[in-house]
């Protein structure tokens, strides 16, 4: 089950709508081994596509360390999809390669950044998707 803030969840969805109609994504880190997002970390989509994002390998590395400095990880990988429901693609599965992450989608399909969107968490391992519970909290 994830658990997360409405602020968080909101900066999310501002983050997917603002870069639609290419797709967003990013990251929420928090406390190695703690399962708490806390620090969201808005990213640029490399690959500047509506249909697959791809981080900036000089940017995600610049992330990585910058996590381990302040000895965290990434709790939420997310991206958005822009004209599918939020669920990972064969490419998102392919991809996936944080086992402990939760991997959010956004959905922003026939959104004009007004309408409703879909917010779903999955974890992905070893090629395995597993929906999962989504709780938003006030504060942890």
């Amino acid at each position: 089950m994830l658990t997360i803030t409405q602020a968080l969840v909101d900066r999310i969805v501002a983050h997917a709508r603002k870069d639609h109609p290419d797709e967003a994504c990013g990251v929420v880190a928090g406390p190695a081994g703690s399962d708490r997002p806390e620090r969201f970390i808005p990213m640029l989509n490399a690959a500047m596509s509506p249909t697959f994002y791809e981080f900036d390998s000089g940017d995600l590395l610049k992330l990585y360390r910058e996590m381990d400095d302040r000895d965290e990880e990434p709790v939420i990988v997310y991206h958005s999809h822009t004209a599918t429901e939020a669920y990972p693609s064969r490419t998102d599965i392919s991809y996936a390669n944080e086992p402990g992450a939760h991997y959010v989608l956004v959905s922003t399909a026939d959104t004009d950044g007004l309408g409703d969107f879909q917010f779903r968490s999955y974890r992905i391992v070893e090629g395995e998707v597993t929906e999962e519970e989504v709780t938003i909290v006030e504060a942890y």
